[in-house]
């Protein structure tokens, strides 16, 4: 983490917790001055240690109740096979976050549907019809757990 020192961590961290907070309520949490604070955030920016701002949506009050992890192996691991994944499974809405992994399967997939049909649904009809898919299993969250930014407490 080059130039990135104590004060600028303590940015991040709050910036992590509320990532509309002002300058202005920074610097009075920090005990500086707004002009610093917009130069480091600035900075942080430019730097691209910020890549981006967004909210975190509460799921469930927009029923999306169900979250699944689902591993999914490939029959061929060309890299034109694996690249060709890789944009069709861009096209899935229901997926929110894919990972190529080692181990026992080749991707990992973080999906969020309403209801079990919805997901056997998306299993069928979506997933299922990709080209190159050879087996798919899928894990069920019960109950989360932990869940953190990387800077978080």
């Amino acid at each position: 983490m080059e130039h990135i020192d104590p004060v600028d961590l303590k940015i991040l961290k709050l910036l992590v917790k509320d990532g509309l907070a002002t300058n202005k309520e920074i610097a009075a949490a920090l005990h500086l001055t707004t002009t610093p604070v917009h130069e480091r955030v600035k900075r942080l920016r430019r730097d691209g240690v910020i890549e981006k701002y967004t909210i975190e949506l509460n799921r469930k009050k927009l029923n999306r109740n169900l979250l699944v992890f689902c591993n999914v192996s490939l029959k061929e691991h060309a890299f034109e096979f694996l690249e060709r994944f890789e944009k069709d499974v861009q096209t899935l809405p229901e997926v929110i976050e894919c990972y190529c992994i080692s181990g026992g399967s080749d991707f990992l997939l973080k999906i969020i549907v309403s209801d079990m049909d919805e997901y056997k649904d998306f299993i069928l009809h979506k997933l299922s019809i990709l080209p190159n898919i050879a087996n798919t299993q899928s894990q069920f969250v019960v109950k989360e757990v932990k869940q953190v930014s990387i800077l978080d407490e």
